[in-house]
């Protein structure tokens, strides 16, 4: 394990990061350590990104109690759980065998996990076959301890464009979830946080998020570099709501800068509301030093 597609090459070396790059790989491995096996199992969410039955890239969210996911052997995680009926990816996880990036996250602790690989169902849930499994630094997680919404049968909401709630949720965000795939179909799911505001509407079908300083792998904008399709995920932590977005992402440098900083614009294609099917977290979170300032004026 520990090698990059094209697009993830590509980006790297726009950014002048080849070389960090090259030596983050090494924390890339195919099988869970122990160690990691403990995490997953204490967890009580998993995002998850995947195709639906036509090829739109989603974010998904699974919940349970402690132990709904477990790790029967190093290669495999099994989740007893399955998207609601209404979610974009419920009918597309429910069949054979589907490439699947998934995220593990502990808010509280500020520990993620990425375990990136191919899923069938398996009795209740799913299997998850894995492929790429690494921790991630705890930059930009805000700390908030999150508890799985108690949503009996939600109605999802369906629209092509963002309500003028909606984009109030999205402007207040400071957690989402992006979902993107390779040219390959090698599927992936990664966290974006920042400040309230670093999401930015700037109209109800586009949006755009700076790209922060991480680990120089460029997962996500590798993707995007060779599949514009993407799904985000936002969750309303006030409510236990859930917004799911698909549409075309593409990255964008700013020219002249001597850091070559970066930023994503997306273009909405489709969204989904869906009413309690998220994470409950009312209580104000206590913010990632790691977060940069956000200009709302600009």
């Amino acid at each position: 394990m520990g090698s990059y597609h094209r697009g993830e090459l590509a980006v790297q070396e726009r950014a002048a990061l080849s070389q960090q790059a090259g030596h983050t790989a090494r924390a890339i491995r195919a099988s869970v350590p122990d160690v990691a096996a403990d995490f997953l199992t204490a967890r009580t969410f998993l995002v998850v990104g995947a195709a639906d039955t036509d090829g739109r890239t989603w974010c998904s969210l699974l919940t349970g109690p402690p132990g709904f996911l477990q790790v029967p052997d190093d290669g495999t995680v099994d989740v007893a759980a399955l998207p609601h009926r209404g979610d974009p990816l419920a009918e597309r996880l429910r069949q054979g065998l589907v490439p699947v990036g998934a995220l593990a996250l502990d808010p509280a602790r500020r520990r993620r996990m990425r375990l990136n690989g191919t899923s069938r169902p398996h009795g209740a849930g799913l299997r998850l076959a894995t492929e790429d499994v690494y921790a991630n630094c705890p930059k930009y997680i805000q700390k908030r301890t999150p508890v799985p919404a108690a949503a009996s049968r939600p109605e999802p909401v369906h629209g092509d464009a963002l309500t003028p709630d909606q984009q109030a949720l999205v402007r207040r965000a400071d957690t989402f979830f992006v979902a993107t795939r390779s040219d390959t179909g090698q599927a992936d799911a990664s966290h974006r946080g920042g400040g309230p505001g670093f999401l930015r509407v700037h109209s109800p079908t586009l949006l755009s998020w700076p790209d922060y300083v991480g680990n120089a792998m460029f997962n996500t904008l590798g993707n995007m570099w060779v599949e514009p399709r993407a799904g985000l995920l936002v969750p309303d932590w006030e409510t236990g709501d859930l917004l799911q977005l698909t549409g075309r992402a593409r990255v964008r440098w700013v020219e002249g800068s001597p850091t070559r900083e970066r930023s994503v614009e997306f273009t909405v294609d489709a969204v989904v509301a869906t009413a309690g099917a998220g994470l409950l977290a009312p209580e104000a979170p206590e913010y990632s030093r790691a977060n940069p300032p956000v200009d709302l004026t600009a």
